[in-house]
């Protein structure tokens, strides 16, 4: 899915299920740190999506909470 498809998707959220979807993209992070710690994945081009996906979810996220 392109990063443009992801941004409207997130555009219709509301807040909170925009901050319950910052929660889970966090726990993912931590795991996917986790596992490259441990040497289980080589997954850097997943880690890469997840962090950008990430800020633009929050930037989302402070649009809405300044309406």
């Amino acid at each position: 899915m392109k990063s443009a498809d992801r941004v409207k998707k997130m555009r219709d959220l509301s807040v909170d299920e925009l901050r319950n979807q910052d929660g889970e993209m966090t726990e993912q992070m931590f795991k996917l740190r986790f596992q490259m710690a441990m040497g289980q994945t080589e997954s850097l081009k997943k880690m890469r999506e997840l962090r950008k996906d990430r800020a633009r979810l929050l930037t989302i996220l402070r649009e809405k909470g300044s309406e």
